[in-house]
């Protein structure tokens, strides 16, 4: 991971909202509760324009958010910034579209400038050291279960059909059935990837702590360091799902996927291309295939 973004991970206390705010005597919980339920409307704020809001003063606001973990409120503000991503929702998309009233171009011209934006933010974030150790993990692995639900369950798709094509021994979770009762086969030579983005879904979530109970390795991929996928799997990657619109953008995520796909292809080159010579028959002249 390079430095500055350790750094920032360093910054965030790895606990949950619950958990934060349990450090602060009552009174000062009810100060700071309109902030965590409305993180959109301070994250701007200096720290006096926030006290002033809460009808506190600064000293005070600046010892609450000492008292939850953070050594500043500068990194207490890029936790507010994370917060209200985790927790938008289509409707605060849509919303806040800096692109209002627009004609058609101008959206489709702005969304792909988030989505390169996106892209970017991976680029610069991404330590291919770290997807190196990943890719053995992966060669080591006795199972690889795939656990993602509700949109993510495309990319657990995708997912799970090049790794099945590259020949791992691959299961899939997309429902919370199938999640509990999959991760109780579980033990400590498998892998498990988890998908989920913004809050994290519950299966999800659950799916991962559950896992990690039955001594699965947990790889988490999400888009902020607050996410519970982050804060309980044994390592993270994150990749931003940010939109101008509704839902969610899925380019970095599966420019992600698609890096660590090519890691697992080359890193046994040979075993790959015999591979892709028993495969090459049947894509040339398979039954799946229409004929012109």
């Amino acid at each position: 991971m390079p430095k500055a973004t350790s750094a920032i991970k360093d910054r965030v206390p790895r606990a949950s909202l619950g958990e934060l705010i349990a450090r602060l005597t009552r009174k000062r919980q009810e100060v700071i509760r309109p902030v965590l339920e409305n993180p959109r409307e301070f994250v701007l704020l200096s720290v006096r324009s926030m006290a002033d809001k809460l009808h506190s003063d600064p000293a005070t606001t600046v010892r609450i958010v000492r008292r939850m973990g953070f050594p500043s409120y500068r990194d207490f503000q890029k936790f507010l910034h994370d917060l209200s991503i985790a927790h938008a929702t289509s409707f605060d998309l849509m919303r806040s579209g800096s692109t209002r009233d627009g004609n058609i171009p101008s959206y489709a011209r702005e969304s792909l400038e988030q989505d390169s934006k996106n892209l970017q933010g991976l680029r610069n974030s991404l330590e291919y050291a770290r997807i190196e150790k990943l890719t053995h993990r992966v060669y080591k692995a006795n199972r690889i279960l795939l656990i993602g639900g509700d949109l993510a369950s495309s990319l657990v798709t995708y997912f799970e059909y090049h790794l099945l094509l590259l020949g791992f021994t691959v299961l899939t979770a997309t429902t919370p059935g199938r999640t509990a009762h999959l991760v109780r086969m579980l033990g400590r030579r498998d892998l498990v990837f988890a998908l989920s983005f913004r809050r994290g879904l519950r299966q999800t979530v659950e799916g991962i702590q559950q896992a990690k109970a039955q001594g699965a390795y947990c790889v988490g991929i999400t888009d902020t360091f607050i996410s519970p996928v982050a804060r309980f799997s044994d390592e993270s990657f994150l990749a931003s799902v940010e939109t101008t619109s509704f839902g969610a953008s899925y380019s970095a995520p599966m420019a992600l996927l698609n890096v660590i796909l090519v890691a697992c292809a080359n890193y046994r080159r040979s075993r790959t291309l015999a591979l892709m010579r028993e495969a090459d028959k049947e894509q040339r002249l398979g039954f799946r295939w229409y004929e012109t």
